[in-house]
Protein backbone atom coordinates (compact mmCIF):
# COMPACT_ATOMS: atom_id res chain seq x y z
CA UNK A 1 0.00 0.00 0.00
CA UNK A 2 1.17 3.46 -0.63
CA UNK A 3 1.34 6.02 1.95
CA UNK A 4 1.60 9.65 1.67
CA UNK A 5 1.76 11.43 4.61
CA UNK A 6 1.98 15.40 5.61
CA UNK A 7 3.79 15.84 9.36
CA UNK A 8 3.48 19.15 10.63
CA UNK A 9 3.73 21.39 13.99
CA UNK A 10 5.57 23.72 15.24
CA UNK A 11 8.95 24.51 14.80
CA UNK A 12 10.78 21.73 17.52
CA UNK A 13 7.30 19.99 18.28
CA UNK A 14 9.43 16.49 16.22
CA UNK A 15 7.93 16.49 12.94
CA UNK A 16 11.36 16.09 11.31
CA UNK A 17 12.77 13.27 13.73
CA UNK A 18 8.97 11.20 13.31
CA UNK A 19 9.34 11.82 9.48
CA UNK A 20 12.80 10.25 9.65
CA UNK A 21 11.63 6.78 11.44
CA UNK A 22 8.18 6.60 9.59
CA UNK A 23 10.05 7.02 6.57
CA UNK A 24 12.42 4.74 6.83
CA UNK A 25 9.51 2.39 8.47
CA UNK A 26 7.26 2.82 5.68
CA UNK A 27 10.27 2.59 2.96
CA UNK A 28 9.52 5.75 1.12
CA UNK A 29 11.18 9.25 0.86
CA UNK A 30 11.53 11.28 3.48
CA UNK A 31 10.61 15.07 2.14
CA UNK A 32 12.04 17.62 4.68
CA UNK A 33 10.61 20.88 3.82
CA UNK A 34 13.49 22.96 4.97
CA UNK A 35 15.81 21.06 2.80
CA UNK A 36 13.58 22.66 0.23
CA UNK A 37 12.26 25.99 1.21
CA UNK A 38 16.44 27.05 1.64
CA UNK A 39 19.09 27.40 -1.01
CA UNK A 40 22.52 26.42 0.03
CA UNK A 41 24.01 29.31 1.41
CA UNK A 42 26.87 30.12 4.41
CA UNK A 43 25.40 31.44 6.68
CA UNK A 44 22.87 28.27 6.25
CA UNK A 45 18.99 29.26 6.13
CA UNK A 46 18.98 32.82 4.72
CA UNK A 47 18.31 32.47 1.27
CA UNK A 48 15.00 30.99 0.43
CA UNK A 49 14.18 29.41 -2.78
CA UNK A 50 11.59 30.33 -5.21
CA UNK A 51 8.24 28.92 -4.33
CA UNK A 52 8.24 26.76 -8.07
CA UNK A 53 11.37 25.51 -7.62
CA UNK A 54 10.92 24.14 -4.30
CA UNK A 55 7.19 23.03 -5.43
CA UNK A 56 9.20 21.29 -8.26
CA UNK A 57 12.07 19.86 -6.06
CA UNK A 58 9.32 17.94 -3.66
CA UNK A 59 7.76 16.85 -6.82
CA UNK A 60 10.95 15.13 -8.24
CA UNK A 61 11.76 13.67 -4.43
CA UNK A 62 8.25 11.82 -3.96
CA UNK A 63 8.36 8.21 -5.12
CA UNK A 64 5.01 6.48 -6.22
CA UNK A 65 5.20 3.97 -3.54
CA UNK A 66 4.50 6.86 -0.94
CA UNK A 67 6.21 9.59 0.75
CA UNK A 68 6.60 11.65 4.08
CA UNK A 69 6.51 14.92 3.89
CA UNK A 70 8.04 16.84 7.19
CA UNK A 71 7.94 20.38 8.20
CA UNK A 72 6.05 23.26 7.09
CA UNK A 73 4.67 23.94 3.78
CA UNK A 74 2.32 27.28 5.63
CA UNK A 75 1.57 29.65 2.88
CA UNK A 76 3.15 28.30 -0.33
CA UNK A 77 3.21 24.76 -0.25
CA UNK A 78 -0.48 23.71 -0.71
CA UNK A 79 0.10 22.07 -4.21
CA UNK A 80 2.49 19.32 -2.76
CA UNK A 81 -0.36 17.51 -0.46
CA UNK A 82 -1.82 16.60 -3.35
CA UNK A 83 -2.57 12.82 -2.59
CA UNK A 84 -2.46 12.76 0.93
CA UNK A 85 -3.83 10.09 3.05
CA UNK A 86 -3.17 11.24 6.24
CA UNK A 87 -2.35 14.88 8.09
CA UNK A 88 0.02 14.19 11.25
CA UNK A 89 -0.25 17.35 13.23
CA UNK A 90 2.13 17.49 16.43
CA UNK A 91 2.03 19.53 19.50
CA UNK A 92 4.54 20.40 22.26
CA UNK A 93 4.99 22.93 25.12
CA UNK A 94 7.06 25.92 24.34
CA UNK A 95 9.25 25.25 26.62
CA UNK A 96 9.69 22.17 25.26
CA UNK A 97 9.94 22.97 21.26
CA UNK A 98 12.74 26.23 22.09
CA UNK A 99 15.36 23.77 24.19
CA UNK A 100 14.85 20.98 21.31
CA UNK A 101 16.09 23.54 18.81
CA UNK A 102 19.27 25.35 20.78
CA UNK A 103 20.11 21.87 21.35
CA UNK A 104 19.87 20.96 17.59
CA UNK A 105 21.35 24.63 16.63
CA UNK A 106 24.09 23.87 18.74
CA UNK A 107 24.85 20.49 17.56
CA UNK A 108 24.82 21.47 14.00
CA UNK A 109 26.39 25.12 14.12
CA UNK A 110 28.42 24.88 17.48
CA UNK A 111 30.23 27.97 18.53
CA UNK A 112 29.15 30.04 15.38
CA UNK A 113 25.65 30.53 17.18
CA UNK A 114 27.40 31.47 20.45
CA UNK A 115 28.01 35.13 21.53
CA UNK A 116 30.58 37.14 19.06
CA UNK A 117 29.45 33.37 16.58
CA UNK A 118 28.15 35.18 12.74
CA UNK A 119 25.27 33.28 13.11
CA UNK A 120 24.02 34.67 16.57
CA UNK A 121 22.12 36.86 15.67
CA UNK A 122 20.15 34.46 13.11
CA UNK A 123 19.58 32.14 16.21
CA UNK A 124 18.48 34.74 18.61
CA UNK A 125 15.94 35.67 15.73
CA UNK A 126 14.76 32.49 15.15
CA UNK A 127 14.30 31.14 18.71
CA UNK A 128 11.96 34.64 19.01
CA UNK A 129 9.94 33.45 16.05
CA UNK A 130 9.54 30.05 17.10
CA UNK A 131 8.89 31.34 21.01
CA UNK A 132 5.50 33.14 19.11
CA UNK A 133 3.95 30.08 18.15
CA UNK A 134 1.35 30.11 20.29
CA UNK A 135 0.39 33.65 20.70
CA UNK A 136 -2.65 34.08 18.56
CA UNK A 137 -2.09 37.32 16.96
CA UNK A 138 1.42 35.84 15.41
CA UNK A 139 1.90 36.57 11.84
CA UNK A 140 3.74 33.71 10.82
CA UNK A 141 3.19 30.31 11.37
CA UNK A 142 1.01 29.82 14.25
CA UNK A 143 -1.30 27.00 16.41
CA UNK A 144 -4.19 29.73 15.68
CA UNK A 145 -3.32 29.32 11.93
CA UNK A 146 -2.31 25.80 11.69
CA UNK A 147 -5.41 24.67 13.57
CA UNK A 148 -7.79 27.15 10.87
CA UNK A 149 -6.04 25.47 8.04
CA UNK A 150 -6.38 21.85 9.63
CA UNK A 151 -10.34 22.26 10.50
CA UNK A 152 -10.53 22.84 6.55
CA UNK A 153 -9.35 19.87 5.53
CA UNK A 154 -11.19 16.45 4.05
CA UNK A 155 -8.14 13.97 4.82
CA UNK A 156 -8.07 12.41 8.41
CA UNK A 157 -6.02 14.50 11.10
CA UNK A 158 -4.48 12.74 13.80
CA UNK A 159 -2.91 14.96 16.74
CA UNK A 160 -0.20 13.35 18.64
CA UNK A 161 1.92 15.32 21.58
CA UNK A 162 5.11 15.12 20.26
CA UNK A 163 6.89 14.71 24.06
CA UNK A 164 5.99 11.00 23.49
CA UNK A 165 8.65 8.72 22.41
CA UNK A 166 9.38 8.98 18.40
CA UNK A 167 8.39 5.12 17.90
CA UNK A 168 5.10 5.08 19.90
CA UNK A 169 4.13 8.10 17.56
CA UNK A 170 5.43 6.19 14.50
CA UNK A 171 3.25 2.69 15.55
CA UNK A 172 0.43 5.42 15.98
CA UNK A 173 0.40 6.71 12.23
CA UNK A 174 1.06 3.17 10.98
CA UNK A 175 -1.87 1.93 12.77
CA UNK A 176 -3.67 5.04 11.41
CA UNK A 177 -2.80 4.32 8.00
CA UNK A 178 -3.75 0.44 8.56
CA UNK A 179 -0.76 -0.61 7.42
CA UNK A 180 0.55 -3.94 8.91
CA UNK A 181 3.91 -2.88 11.24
Amino acid sequence: MAARVYITGAAGSGSSTLGAVLAEHLQVPQIDTDAFYWAPSDPPFTVKRDVGERLALIEAAKSPEGWVISGSLDGWGESALAGVDLIVFLTAPTPIRLARLRKREAAIFGPRIRAGGDMQANHASFLKWAAGYDEPYFSGRSLTRHREWLAGRSEPVLELSGTRPVDDLAAEVVRALRVKP
